[in-house]
């Protein structure tokens, strides 16, 4: 009991808060979002393009937006911006459920790409707020333990339920986020927002976030890398799933195996994986990881059966343990206190790679087939890693100038 205590005096009660709702609303939402397209495919009766273009479209808004929200965050205040997500997101969820028509099924979408974006910029941005430098690190770690906790339970939860992908499961999905708001709402009013102080017009804008990306030379190259290591992750769930379908005997019930067994090895070694990590720098963490990427994806070329492609999804699984959180605490290390906000909304540039990765891994599986294809990803994986080499070295050295001047 005494762990559970001192664990809990760590953190802030909002850190806590938003970690635990983290796990609450990706569990609902993984019930409902991984079902979508089915979903539309039955209900809009949508060709596969079509349904692709709609949820493809929500993400890479929330890419792009999610800078603009960084800056807001810095400017208005987290908590009203946060909380305006979360409604937002109750919002997309419900009208999915509510029409057939393309262009609102199209606005539902990027409404939630764009709340996404807003509320995973926010939220990281206020819990490093209130987080000690020291401990932010594994702050982080949790955080990315409880999506995993979220994303493994709740497909499983929803399809022993019966619910899963059904219209009770979109309902349920937006009811937790009106209620998760209105909780942080009345706990947000205890804590001082960052930046509730007013500020002149002419500070609102993109000017601010343009001059970081142009004069900080580590945060850009800290971005290259991300979107690098986006790729690799971000083309797993489509084109894996596309190769083992078209190339494994029972392919699908494959990657559902290996989609389980990567969120349960998350939950089973997060933790201890974390801790024996911290003996390294954020960069030495995430050149292990990116190794351990390559492997899995050479692993994955060159495998024919089930259990090579379990091992090969286990090394992968590990250097994602050692990544994620190894990316957001890298680009802490390096940002203004005062700025916070638009550095981790610049940050999430990056996550354009969860765009590039199934466009461009397809067009590989199509044209050169699924060993080329997951060669190629093994070296985008290792190139990301140099990016993030050269953005510390950069950084080192700017620090060493600074300091000697």
């Amino acid at each position: 009991m005494s762990r559970i205590q001192t664990y809990i005096k760590e953190y802030h009660p909002i850190v806590h808060a938003l970690i635990f709702g983290t796990t609450l609303i990706t569990l609902t939402s993984s019930m409902s979002m991984p079902f979508l397209a089915i979903f539309l495919s039955q209900s809009a009766n949508l060709d596969f393009a079509t349904i692709g273009f709609i949820i493809g479209i929500g993400p890479l808004a929330g890419t792009f937006c999610g800078l603009i929200g960084g800056v807001l965050s810095d400017f208005i205040g987290r908590k009203k911006l946060m909380l305006l997500s979360l409604i937002g997101l109750s919002i997309a969820f419900f009208g999915f459920i509510t029409t057939t028509n393309i262009i609102g099924l199209m606005f539902f979408s990027i409404l939630r790409g764009l709340a996404q974006a807003f509320f995973g910029t926010v939220s990281k941005a206020l819990m490093a707020d209130l987080t000690p430098d020291s401990k932010r690190y594994k702050m982080f770690a949790n955080r990315y333990l409880a999506l995993n906790i979220g994303f493994a339970v709740g497909p499983m939860l929803g399809a022993f339920l019966g619910i899963g992908g059904s219209t009770i499961a979109f309902v349920l999905t937006s009811s937790v986020y009106v209620i998760y708001a209105a909780v942080l709402y009345f706990m947000l009013r205890a804590v001082k927002d960052h930046d509730d102080s007013p500020v002149s017009e002419e500070s609102i804008n993109m000017t601010l976030l343009w001059n970081t990306l142009r004069s900080d030379v580590p945060l850009l190259l800290f971005i290259i890398g991300g979107a690098l290591l986006t790729t690799v992750h971000g083309q797993m769930s489509v084109t894996l799933s596309q190769y083992l379908q078209a190339n494994i005997i029972d392919g699908i019930k494959l990657f559902a195996a290996l989609m389980s067994i990567n969120g349960f090895t998350v939950l089973i070694l997060q933790i201890p994986l974390t801790s024996w990590s911290e003996r390294f720098t954020f960069v030495q963490r995430i050149a292990f990881g990116c190794v351990l990427f390559a492997l899995g994806e050479i692993g994955f070329a060159f495998s024919t059966s089930w259990i090579p492609f379990i091992i090969s999804m286990l090394v992968f699984t590990l250097g994602e343990i050692l990544v994620i959180p190894a990316e957001y605490a890298q680009v802490d290390e390096i940002t203004p206190p005062n700025l916070r906000g638009t550095y981790y909304g610049a940050q999430s540039l990056g996550e354009f790679g969860n765009f590039v990765g199934p466009w461009f891994g397809g067009i590989l599986l199509s044209v050169y087939g699924g060993t080329t294809m997951f060669l190629f990803m093994a070296f985008i994986s290792l190139l990301g890693s140099y990016f993030f080499y050269l953005g510390k070295r950069n950084f080192s050295k700017k620090e060493w100038l600074s300091s000697n001047i």
